[in-house]
């Protein structure tokens, strides 16, 4: 197995790939991005689950650039719409949804809805993949329940209409640190960064 050196992050989104490089700041690897990297393939994301969307994005990415490559896949489970969007949160409005475009949806969805019945569980499923070698999986969850109208400027996702209890505020009034401290994607990741932490020491 070779040295871990570098890791490609395997998203074209910005806003995910900037998290993402700050959760595994500090490994001591060099984080490189997909646009770096313009022949890499659109990976199609059809898996039934986010753990096989993330699995296949970080295998045909590593295989593709010929580097160890981290991918990952959220889904948004809302209870009252027994499970909605789920792993289709990124395009629930449509492929080409915007952001806003999709908590509108959301919103609209639940209109009528009192608060206790908003309950909703972000998932992130992180997947770490050699060229030719098998894939480690680790798992992040964040529960709280959507609100009935955006609230919050930071973040991006429904970060504006999920609700944390126990901050009191949602995810779009967090800052950026302390949404890397507690949100379902740093979970995910943090579990990864141990792991590859363990790698790195038995290489």
């Amino acid at each position: 197995m070779p040295a871990l050196k570098e890791i490609v992050l395997a998203t074209r989104n910005r806003h995910k790939g900037a998290e993402v490089a700050a959760l595994l700041d500090g490994l001591g690897v060099t984080i490189r991005t997909l646009d770096e990297f313009p022949h890499a393939p659109e990976v199609v994301e059809d898996g039934a689950t986010c753990e096989a969307n993330a699995v296949k994005k970080a295998r045909e990415i590593a295989a593709a650039t010929g580097l160890p490559a981290v991918a990952d896949d959220t889904g948004l489970e809302v209870d009252a719409l027994e499970g909605r969007p789920g792993i289709y949160a990124a395009r629930y409005a449509g492929e080409q949804a915007t952001y806003e475009d999709n908590c509108r949806k959301l919103i609209q969805e639940l209109s009528g809805v009192p608060t206790g019945r908003r309950t909703a569980r972000f998932l992130t499923v992180a997947a770490f993949a050699f060229p030719s070698d098998g894939v480690h999986v680790t798992i992040g969850e964040l529960y709280g329940t959507i609100t009935d109208a955006p609230v919050g400027s930071k973040g991006f996702g429904y970060d504006p209409v999920f609700f944390v209890t126990e901050f009191g505020k949602t995810l779009a009034e967090l800052s950026s640190e302390e949404k890397n401290r507690i949100s379902h994607r740093a979970k995910a990741f943090g579990k990864l960064r141990e792991l590859l932490s363990t790698i790195m020491v038995n290489m």
